[in-house]
C-alpha cells in the first residue's frame, strides 16, 4: 500500500470514529468499526472461526491474498459503505503471496486502520489427525507433516503479533465458537439460535436439511375426508380433525418438553441454526398444523429467532 493511499485510508477511518460526523454533502460516512484477520495452521479451525464471525454479522471473505486486504479495507472506507465489521481468512493457500501479510498489517496499522489478528494453532498430532479424518491434502506438501513444518517458518512471525492465539487441540467447533465469543466478540449483542420448523411430505422425499425430523403419520389423516382434502393445515377444521381424541394435545405434551431440553443444548454447543422437520404423508395437513403450532409457541418465548416453512403445502392433493 502506497504512503498516499495509506494516508487516505487513515483519514477515512478517523472520520468514521467521530460521533455524529456527517460529510458536508450530506452523505453518510463509512461505518467500518472492526477488521479481523484470521490466520494460522491449516486444519486448526479457521473455517469454524470464519463461520463464527459470519453468524455475528461480519462481512467475511475466505482465502484472501494479503495485497487484497488493504484494497478491501479501502473499499469499506469509501463514503456510503454500509459494512461495519469484516473478517478475512488469509493463510498459506495464498502461496507466495502469503509472505506479504505482515507487511500488509504494518501498512494498515500506519494508516490508522489496524486489524485485529486471530491466530489459530494446534499441535502436530492434532493437525495430522484432522487431515486424516477429512482426507484432504495439505496445501504446502503431499505429506501433512512436511506441510506443517513448512507452515511453521511462515507463520511464526504472525503468531508473535496476534491479538489472540488459540490452541484448538481438544476443542470442538462449539467450544471454539464460545472461546472466540468470549475473547473477541464481547461487545456483541447476544445472538439467538435461529430455529426453522419445516413441514414436508414423506411421499415427496425426506427433508434433507433437517437436523431433527419427526414423523407424525400416526395422527388422524384429513386426506381421507373428501370435504377436508382440499384444505391445508392452516384451516381450523383441519386442526380440529387432527386433534380427534386429543391426539395433538398428547403429542405436544411429549414434543414440547423434548424441544425445551434440546434447543438450549444445541445452542450451548455453538449451533447457530437448527432445522426441525415435521413430516406427514403429503405435507399439507398434519405436518403443517404441528409446524405452525411449534413456531407460534417458540416465538412467544422470545428466546429464539423462529421461522416456519412448508415445503409441500402447495402440491395438489391426489384423490
Amino acid at each position: 500500500m502506497s504512503a498516499s493511499r495509506s494516508a487516505r485510508l487513515g483519514e477515512r477511518l478517523r472520520r468514521t470514529r467521530r460521533p455524529g460526523h456527517r460529510a458536508a454533502d450530506g452523505v453518510e460516512p463509512p461505518a467500518l468499526e472492526d477488521l479481523v484477520v484470521i490466520t494460522g495452521y491449516s486444519g486448526a479451525g479457521k473455517s469454524t472461526a470464519m463461520a463464527t464471525f459470519e453468524d455475528e454479522g461480519y462481512f467475511c471473505v475466505d482465502n484472501l491474498p494479503p495485497e487484497m486486504i488493504g484494497s478491501l479495507a479501502d473499499l469499506f472506507m469509501h463514503a456510503g459503505s454500509k459494512v461495519e465489521r469484516a473478517a478475512v481468512v488469509c493463510d498459506v493457500r495464498g502461496g507466495e503471496y502469503f509472505e506479504a501479510l505482515s507487511r500488509t498489517l504494518d501498512d494498515l496499522e500506519r494508516a490508522g486502520a489496524a486489524a485485529r489478528v486471530l491466530f489459530l494453532d494446534a499441535d502436530e498430532e492434532t493437525l495430522i489427525t484432522r487431515f486424516q479424518e477429512t482426507r484432504r491434502r495439505h496445501p504446502l506438501a503431499g505429506s501433512v507433516a512436511a506441510g506443517i513444518a513448512a507452515e511453521r517458518a511462515l507463520l511464526e512471525p504472525l503468531r508473535e503479533r496476534a491479538d489472540l492465539c488459540v490452541n484448538t487441540r481438544g476443542l470442538t467447533p462449539g467450544m471454539l465458537r464460545r472461546r472466540l465469543g468470549e475473547e473477541l466478540l464481547e461487545a456483541r449483542s447476544s445472538a439467538k439460535l435461529a430455529v426453522t420448523f419445516g413441514s414436508f411430505g414423506f411421499k415427496h422425499g425426506p427433508m434433507r436439511d433437517a437436523d431433527l425430523a419427526f414423523d407424525v403419520r400416526f395422527l388422524p389423516n384429513p386426506h381421507y375426508v373428501s370435504t377436508l382434502r382440499p384444505l391445508t393445515g392452516h384451516d381450523p377444521r383441519i386442526v380440529e380433525y387432527v386433534n380427534r381424541g386429543d391426539a395433538l394435545t398428547q403429542l405436544y405434551s411429549h414434543l414440547e418438553p423434548l424441544l425445551d431440553f434440546l434447543l438450549p443444548q444445541y445452542e450451548q454447543e455453538g449451533k447457530s441454526h437448527l432445522v426441525v422437520g415435521i413430516g406427514c404423508t403429503g405435507g399439507r395437513h398434519r405436518s403443517v398444523v404441528i409446524s405452525e403450532h411449534m413456531a407460534t409457541r417458540y416465538r412467544q418465548t422470545e428466546s429464539y429467532l423462529v421461522e416456519v416453512v412448508h415445503r409441500d403445502i402447495d402440491r395438489a392433493p391426489r384423490g
